[in-house]
C-alpha cells in the first residue's frame, strides 16, 4: 500500500512510500481510507518526527476487514475513525472504540474533518460550565476547533466573542463579536477558552469575571504561557484549568457518533478550507503551518490499493 511518511525536511514534511499493509489487532478494523484531515498540531510533530512514527489521526472510508473480536462495524460499512497515528495511508488499522459508522447523509469528506477538532470542541465545552446564557470568549478561533466550539456554544445559548483575524464565518455562525487580539477583549466573561498561550493567557485571565472559568487547551503561538500570580489573584474565585481532549473518561466512539448525528441533522457544519488529492498533502501542510488555511484541510485518496 501507499502511505505518507515523515521526511524531516521543512520544505516537504511528508512523502509517499510503498509499505506493507498494517496487521490489525483483535479489536481493530482495517479501513480503506478515502479521505483524511490534517491538523496543525501534526505539522509540529512532523518537524521533529519520532523514529517509526507515521502521521494521521482523522480518517474516513470503508471497512475492508472487520475486527477479529467481533466488535465494531462489519466489512463494507462506511466509517469515520480516530486512530492515534498512521492514518495517512491507503489502509489504516483503527480500534473499534475509536470508530463509528456513517449514514448516507454525511459525506466522507465531511466526516474526515470531524475527529480531532470535533472531539476537542465537544469535550472542551463539557469541561467548562454550561454555556447557556453566559458570555464566552474563544481565542484562536480560526481553525477547526474554534469553528466547532463557536457553533456548538451558540446553539447552547452562549453569547460568544471570538478572537480571529478572519471572523466573518464565525459571525455567520452566531458569534456576537470578534477581536483580533486577546488584549482587545472587553470583559467580564463567564467562560474563557484559551488556545494561544504566550501573553494571551494573562490577557484572558484579566477579563474573567470573579468566579468565572478559564480552560487553557493549547499553545498555537508556540510561545510558553506565562502566568503572574497577581493577575490570577485579582480574579477572586476564578477557576483556571488545563484541558486535553484525550483526558475524557470514555473512548472516542460515542462522541464521534454524536458529532456525526449533529452533522446529519444540520446542527453542525464542518468547514473544509481545502479539499484536494492527497498528492497535495505536503503543500497543504505548509499552508496550514503558515496560517494560509482556515478551517479544516481534507485530502482524498482515489488510487486502487495494490
Amino acid at each position: 500500500m501507499l502511505a505518507l511518511l515523515p521526511t524531516g525536511r521543512p520544505e516537504a514534511l511528508v512523502e509517499r512510500a510503498e509499505l506493507p499493509p498494517p496487521e490489525p489487532a483483535l479489536d481493530e478494523a482495517l479501513v480503506a481510507v478515502e479521505a483524511f484531515s490534517i491538523n496543525r498540531g501534526e505539522t509540529f510533530l512532523l518537524e521533529r518526527p519520532r523514529p517509526g512514527w507515521m502521521p494521521g489521526k482523522d480518517v474516513a472510508g470503508r471497512v475492508v476487514e472487520a475486527a477479529a473480536d467481533g466488535s465494531g462495524p462489519e466489512a463494507g460499512a462506511r466509517v469515520v475513525g480516530h486512530p492515534p497515528h498512521s492514518g495517512w495511508a491507503q489502509l489504516a488499522a483503527v480500534r473499534t472504540d475509536a470508530l463509528t459508522t456513517l449514514p448516507e447523509g454525511v459525506a466522507t469528506e465531511q466526516a474526515a474533518a470531524l475527529p480531532l477538532a470535533g472531539l476537542t470542541a465537544l469535550r472542551l465545552l463539557r469541561a467548562a460550565p454550561s454555556p447557556a446564557g453566559r458570555r464566552m470568549l474563544v481565542t484562536e478561533a480560526s481553525g477547526g476547533v474554534g469553528h466547532f466550539v463557536t457553533e456548538l456554544a451558540v446553539a447552547a445559548g452562549a453569547d460568544v466573542t471570538v478572537q480571529s483575524r478572519s471572523p466573518e464565518r464565525l459571525l455567520k455562525l452566531g458569534a456576537t463579536a470578534a477581536i483580533e487580539d486577546t488584549r482587545d477583549a472587553v470583559g467580564p466573561f463567564d467562560i474563557v477558552l484559551e488556545a494561544v498561550g504566550g501573553d494571551a493567557l494573562a490577557a484572558a485571565i484579566r477579563v474573567i469575571r470573579p468566579g468565572g472559568h478559564l480552560v487553557w487547551f493549547g499553545q498555537a503561538s508556540r510561545t510558553p504561557a506565562r502566568l503572574d500570580f497577581f493577575d490570577y489573584f485579582s480574579q477572586s474565585g476564578a477557576t483556571i484549568r488545563h484541558f486535553h481532549y484525550l483526558d475524557a473518561p470514555s473512548p472516542p466512539r460515542g462522541d464521534l457518533a454524536t458529532l456525526v448525528r449533529l452533522v446529519e441533522r444540520g446542527a453542525l457544519h464542518p468547514e473544509i478550507g481545502l479539499l484536494a488529492d492527497w498528492a497535495k498533502t505536503a503543500s497543504a501542510l505548509a499552508d496550514l503551518r503558515d496560517r494560509r488555511l482556515r478551517g479544516n484541510a481534507v485530502l482524498t485518496i482515489k488510487e486502487t490499493i495494490r
